[in-house]
């Protein structure tokens, strides 16, 4: 083990644990996870395991490019992340068609993914 990360586990917590973006992607994740259970029977394997996929990709990729080494690195798992709130944004528009989600539901949860983009452009710019 390298000493930064035992400097940095010394703290109890990995350097992505203290990102406000990553804990706002891990409470999405877990909204989208409710969502996905109450979808019915028909489209749970195909939009439900999507949607699953898609919503644990934002911090799992934001996890993953705090821990690289370079910045260089470290900013290619950003985009990533951020395509993956495009992906979960354009399947909720289709549960909304689909009258899987109210217009209000839909409304707070495509402005979650938004502000997580816009906190990823940023995070990218560091």
């Amino acid at each position: 083990m390298r000493d930064g990360d035992k400097q940095e586990r010394r703290s109890g917590v990995f350097k992505f644990e203290r990102l406000e973006v990553w804990k706002k992607a891990i409470a999405f994740a877990d909204k989208i996870n409710l969502l996905t259970e109450k979808l019915p029977q028909r489209e749970q394997f195909s939009l439900g395991e999507q949607l699953r996929r898609a919503s644990l990709s934002i911090p799992t990729n934001i996890a993953e490019g705090t821990g690289r080494d370079g910045v260089k690195e470290a900013r290619y798992f950003y985009p990533i992340a951020k395509g993956s709130v495009y992906e979960v944004a354009n399947l909720l528009v289709i549960c909304r068609i689909r009258k899987h989600l109210s217009d209000e539901r839909y409304e707070e949860m495509y402005e979650q993914a938004d502000e997580i983009a816009k906190m990823l452009t940023g995070l990218r710019g560091k």
